[in-house]
């Protein structure tokens, strides 16, 4: 017996996702699952087992054809459309696979939810719903991104070079992408270098070429700079090395969550009830405003950035402090 799973992104989608197919392959260990995902993504199931994994790219009618085509002649059984947008709608439709899992309760989808989701839980917790549409258990809040032999030596290599030992670091990422900027906490600075003076706990700043300049400043003030140095298996590795994590409401913060270490997260003009990090919804860092979550890349300049900029770092602190991680 054969089942699909169909996920195409985003990375923070991706994630989530992890901990759902993870709950496929235990729950039906007789079933062989395939995953078709995009070749951004692939590298992240590499160290999975148990799991074939098909990469075609996400865009164009060519590519969308393709994918039907892999579909048709797979011998799938059911498919758990994890995606369910209006073009994995389409390909499960054409699919001919008798089984169609999927959020909406709708054609083409066989087994789903009974009513519409209108983004007022997790999108965690739909996903979990689909699955027991299916008859499948709940899955844990807990992504799943294990890393190679290759992974686990780059991260320990990488440790033993610029001195830093498990537990004696604190991650953090400062970005956002480049049309939220009104994501960004203006504090990170101010902490990072609270937590060498006070804690003894240098920062790392992660990031990706567009954080690149923020990271290089972050660092004149105190910490590392990581720009680039892990791939996404990598940054959930050296995760698990950290003492815990600080970030804004980004990919990483995702991509740590799935490192068992506290993850405090900013939240302002988002939703942090259907946003937050897998598991770490007690660790949301926010200012509550009449204007949050307002959905907008950029704050009006009359509004000041108050639901992240009146956001003490001392507020901050006080939360690390409660868990133990500060003095």
């Amino acid at each position: 017996m054969r089942h699909l799973v169909i996920k195409l992104g985003a990375l923070g989608d991706v994630i989530l996702a992890t901990a759902l197919i993870r709950r496929l392959l235990e729950s039906r260990p007789d079933v062989a699952h395939t995953l078709l995902t995009t070749p951004a993504f692939a590298p992240l199931f590499a160290g999975w087992s148990g799991l074939e994994v098909v990469a075609i790219p996400r865009h164009g009618a060519r590519n969308m054809w393709r994918a039907v085509r892999f579909m048709r002649r797979g011998g799938f059984s059911r498919v758990y459309d994890f995606q369910s947008n209006d073009r994995t709608g389409l390909m499960v439709a054409l699919s001919g696979i008798p089984e169609r899992v999927g959020n909406h309760p709708r054609f083409p989808y066989t087994h789903h939810p009974p009513t519409v989701y209108r983004s007022e839980i997790h999108i965690f917790e739909r996903m979990n719903q689909v699955l027991a549409s299916a008859g499948i258990a709940p899955a844990e809040p807990q992504p799943h991104l294990p890393p190679t032999e290759s992974d686990r030596a780059h991260v320990a290599s990488w440790l033993e070079t610029h001195g830093l030992s498990p537990g004696g670091f604190v991650l953090c990422h400062a970005g956002a992408s480049a049309r939220w900027p009104s994501k960004r906490w203006p504090h990170f600075a101010a902490l990072a270098r609270r937590l060498e003076r006070e804690a003894g706990l240098p920062v790392v700043w992660l990031g990706a070429g567009e954080d690149a300049e923020d990271n290089r400043a972050l660092a004149a003030e105190a910490g590392i700079d990581a720009t680039g140095a892990f791939s996404i298996v990598q940054l959930a590795e050296i995760g698990r090395k950290a003492r815990f994590a600080v970030t804004n409401d980004s990919g990483p913060m995702h991509v740590l969550s799935a490192s068992a270490i506290p993850v405090f997260a900013f939240f302002g003009p988002t939703n942090w009830v259907k946003n937050h990090a897998l598991g770490q919804a007690g660790r949301v860092l926010r200012h509550p405003l009449e204007c949050s979550p307002c959905h907008r890349g950029v704050c009006p300049p009359e509004k000041g950035h108050a639901c992240l900029a009146e956001l003490a770092v001392e507020t901050v602190w006080e939360r690390l402090r409660a868990e133990h991680l500060v003095p």
